[in-house]
């Protein structure tokens, strides 16, 4: 045996050899040996990977335990980014509460919103209320926000691996998405658009035109990614049983979304468990069997795909009708307009309720300050995010602020899987492993 120590047993002999001292031991028990040596082995190193590098996407610590270019054992430091919005929640109406959870997973604005607001409307038992149109805009820009999330997976993929023409192309294409939400929330993140009931405002005049605009062109840009990187050698090697997690492993660490779907398992919430009307629409789930980053690239790619055919089912079925539900002691009554300062309530609104109706000024500043009342109870909400399952257990204890809202993010349980796929392969896979499942601190950490 080799070690630059010497066990702890009697030894007849000792000489240097090529590879180090070696020891000829007698005498002893051999897992006294084996265990002296190993704590002189002077090789093993750890390595802390953050936290803050590019293929975090966030601010993540990777604990490396590193045998030269092997990684003997990993593991996950969060909690560099926590924000404490779940206990923000407890202290806002349930209305409010939209605006912290939109900032959560800060890729997927739209996905953290519409769950929240389909627990709070289970809650409220009106969740057959809520207005077609209202649900298909919500499909509509959970669609738009899967792409624009795959695309900055891909994009930061990429740029990770050094192949920075797929980072460039992957953020213009966001930044159509991006225009899209500033046309119709007026913000560019962080919107607060979906609200319980419904949703803060109806599609802005040119809105449908701007959206088939963007599908069109992004039928056009998609086949670039495959050019760039679908078919690439160097791309394909790099992946390829690269972050290598099978269907029983994905099973017993609750992995979902692309990850799951890699290891050929077609889960999609969007059919086992529909929502928002989603069993009316046409699409398909894509999988793969590699159980690798390559696959996870592949279906994320094809999920793009799909999302655009959802999109314009999205704008085919869009019907004139209200966007909030017509229980007016739920219906926030904010009835934007666009005013002098760029956004503001509608004057005429303002003018009616001050001028012709005391009740209703009355009820607009009890529901605006107060919020409404919750019935007592709890539920759970859940919706397929680009990332996995993104659930929401939400009680109530009658009052007009949740008394707990606890979200089930799929970054933070995918990111169990990280030790599985890293463990045993070499440290530059680690950033691939890592970029495949696309974890997103602001989820992890909440």
């Amino acid at each position: 045996m080799s070690t630059s120590q010497a066990p702890h047993a009697s030894q007849a002999e000792e000489r240097e050899t090529t590879e180090g001292k070696v020891y000829t031991v007698t005498g002893g028990d051999w897992d006294e040996v084996a265990q002296a040596a190993a704590q002189a082995d002077d090789e093993r190193i750890i390595v802390n990977m953050g936290p803050q590098h590019p293929s975090t996407h966030g601010v993540l610590r990777l604990i490396l335990e590193i045998d030269g270019e092997t990684v003997t054992e990993a593991r996950c430091g969060i909690g560099y980014l926590h924000t404490g919005i779940e206990k923000n929640l407890e202290y806002r109406t349930w209305t409010q509460g939209t605006t912290f959870v939109t900032r959560m997973d800060y890729l997927t604005p739209f996905f953290n919103e519409t769950a929240y607001c389909m627990a709070v409307e289970k809650l409220l038992g009106i969740q057959d209320d809520v207005p077609d149109r209202a649900n298909v805009i919500r499909v509509l820009m959970m669609e738009l926000n899967r792409i624009s999330s795959h695309l900055v997976a891909l994009a930061t993929g990429g740029m990770e691996l050094g192949a920075t023409t797929i980072m460039i192309y992957g953020f213009r294409d966001r930044e159509l998405v991006l225009d899209l939400y500033e046309l119709i929330t007026g913000l560019r993140m962080n919107h607060a658009y979906i609200r319980p009931g419904g949703l803060a405002q109806d599609l802005p005049p040119g809105a449908v035109d701007a959206v088939r605009a963007f599908v069109k062109t992004m039928r056009k840009n998609l086949p670039e990614y495959d050019a760039l990187a679908t078919g690439n050698p160097i791309f394909k090697a790099r992946l390829k049983d690269v972050g290598h997690l099978d269907l029983a492993g994905c099973m017993a660490l609750g992995a979902t979304g692309p990850v799951l779907r890699s290891a050929g398992l077609p889960h999609d919430l969007r059919k086992s468990d529909p929502y928002c009307g989603y069993e009316n629409y046409d699409f398909e789930v894509a999988t793969a069997d590699s159980c690798d980053s390559y696959g996870r690239f592949l279906i994320r790619l094809e999920e793009m795909r799909q999302s655009l055919r959802i999109v314009e089912q999205c704008l085919d079925r869009l019907e004139p009708g209200p966007v909030m539900v017509g229980d007016k002691k739920i219906a926030w009554p904010a009835q934007l307009a666009l005013g002098p300062d760029g956004l503001g309530n509608s004057l005429d609104h303002i003018k009616k309720i001050m001028g012709t109706s005391m009740e209703a000024l009355i009820h607009h500043f009890k529901l605006v300050t107060e919020g409404f009342r919750v019935p007592p109870g709890q539920t759970y909400a859940a919706v397929e995010s680009p990332k996995g399952e993104l659930g929401v257990h939400a009680v109530s204890d009658g009052g007009t602020r949740p008394y707990r809202v606890h979200f089930r993010d799929p970054s933070f349980t995918n990111l169990q899987a990280m030790a599985a796929m890293c463990e045993g392969g070499q440290v530059a896979d680690v950033i691939v492993a890592v970029a495949s499942l696309d974890p997103v601190m602001g989820g992890v950490d909440r």
